[in-house]
């Protein structure tokens, strides 16, 4: 018979430390990591505006192919959870050498796909100098796939066995790297070449090596990992154990892919509105970016916290820790839409001296506020669910979210194309496509919750019954 755990204030207050204590080192960690992007951004657009489009457009596609990959190998976060939770602690070596394999193989995919992406910057309509630069910084950065893959299978060990710290860690000292190489390398400072936002590329990819090299290290030397370390010796590619990780993984990367190609592929379309609308755009996108690593991060924890409830066979726990991390999540969101919502202006003019890209700035973060609640809980949802290892219809849903309410929703608004039964007078321009990633967020926090609260019942009904 599973533990009961009931929704009375001691028992919230108690998962809620749990949750923020296993949170925090990986929201530094997050922050830190998203920082690297935002300082790209904010570095890049105190040059010129041109030299920010480019960084805004190849990052579009980095931002997509990266977090597809992030997604791919959460895989071993909840394998690892599980195996952890039923005390099989044996089994765990084996799912990180095969997880570090499966790394390799996802990330030189990546990279393939990513070069043969930067093509679309050929038929975009931009400015030659604009296309060219943002090619290369795509060329380059590419480079920087097959570590990440490889490093967040490490980060996704670490933090299934509730090791977080060197998270936190190793991302401030990559970000501290990457605004330095920054400075050096887009400004030309200290002697070295002044390559613009192509500079930013160059400081990621060496950022994203060393936290791989850090990791190893780390691992290598704590305690932390003596019970599970997984390098004691060599093991070669098993497909019967990489096949069922990129069946679990895949789902979670096409569902990230859902949400960070439409916010990409609206960069895009947004560009051929001018360097003012794009610039805009991607300022307010960045920041929502970093904003977003909160309810993220309680995500991430929750596929543990979750994992470990299942993986005990607790499912009354599972269901338990499963709504207390929505309830932190879109408390979270409230904080940040209303911080958003005051401080608006004041981001802009962080980002850009440009008044311009700053009035328009300003407008698209009102939209960014607008959706923190749903964007928070369809995350914390999502995440929760991945714990009860269920990955497909989460995919779905947010296909269906952002594929077939975002785009369309976001493409008549902001384009205005003409047959169709209803548009607005005039384009909207990035404002329309904001709406519609409104509506899409909305519509999968809607049916991730409803789908949640579905599966741990029948889950928890499933095992009264067994019992």
């Amino acid at each position: 018979m599973p533990h009961t755990t009931s929704f009375t204030l001691p028992a919230v207050r108690n998962e809620v430390s749990s949750l923020w204590k296993l949170a925090w080192p990986i929201l530094i960690g997050q922050l830190a990591t998203v920082g690297m992007g935002a300082a790209d951004v904010a570095m890049t657009g105190h040059t010129n505006p041109e030299e920010l489009a480019a960084v805004s457009l190849g990052a579009a596609i980095w931002s997509i192919v990266l977090v597809t990959v992030s997604g791919i190998m959460m895989a071993i976060n909840t394998l690892v959870a599980h195996e952890i939770g039923a005390a099989r602690h044996d089994k765990v070596p084996h799912i990180v050498r095969q997880s570090l394999w499966k790394a390799l193989l996802v990330g030189l995919v990546a990279w393939l796909l990513t070069n043969m992406a930067a093509l679309v910057f050929d038929h975009l309509m931009l400015e030659p100098a604009v296309a060219a630069k943002a090619k290369l910084f795509v060329h380059i950065i590419s480079c920087a796939l097959p570590p990440f893959a490889a490093y967040r299978a490490l980060y996704g060990y670490s933090t299934s066995i509730n090791q977080t710290k060197p998270v936190m860690v190793i991302a401030l000292a990559a970000l501290a790297l990457n605004i330095l190489v920054n400075y050096l390398l887009i400004y030309g400072h200290w002697g070295m070449p002044k390559l613009g936002g192509v500079g930013c590329a160059v400081a990621t990819t060496c950022c994203v090596w060393m936290m791989l090299l850090a990791m190893l290290a780390w691992i290598r030397i704590a305690p932390a990992y003596r019970a599970t370390y997984p390098f004691t010796h060599w093991e070669g590619p098993q497909m019967s154990s990489i096949g069922p990780m990129l069946r679990l993984g895949l789902p979670i990367g096409v569902t990230y892919f859902a949400e960070v190609s439409a916010f990409g592929v609206i960069s895009l379309l947004v560009a051929r509105f001018g360097v003012i609308q794009v610039s805009a755009h991607q300022i307010a996108l960045n920041f929502s970016s970093v904003v977003f690593m909160v309810p993220l991060t309680f995500g991430i924890a929750l596929v543990t916290r979750v994992g470990h409830a299942v993986g005990e066979a607790n499912l009354r726990r599972a269901r338990f820790i499963s709504w207390v991390g929505v309830g932190m999540s879109l408390t979270a969101a409230i904080v940040s839409a209303t911080l958003i919502t005051v401080f608006r202006h004041q981001i802009a003019q962080a980002y850009t001296s440009d008044p311009q890209v700053q009035a328009l700035c300003a407008q698209l973060l009102l939209f960014a506020a607008l959706f923190q609640l749903s964007d928070a809980t369809q995350v914390a949802t999502s995440c929760a669910i991945r714990g009860y290892k269920v990955t497909r219809q989460p995919m779905l849903i947010q296909l269906l979210a952002f594929w077939g309410f975002s785009l369309p929703i976001g493409y008549v608004l902001g384009l205005a194309p003409a047959g169709f039964l209803w548009s607005p007078a005039e384009p909207m321009a990035a404002a329309g496509f904001w709406i519609g990633l409104v509506t899409g967020l909305t519509v999968a926090a809607v049916l991730l919750t409803w789908y949640l609260n579905r599966l741990s019942l029948q889950r928890l009904r499933a095992a009264h019954q067994v019992c």
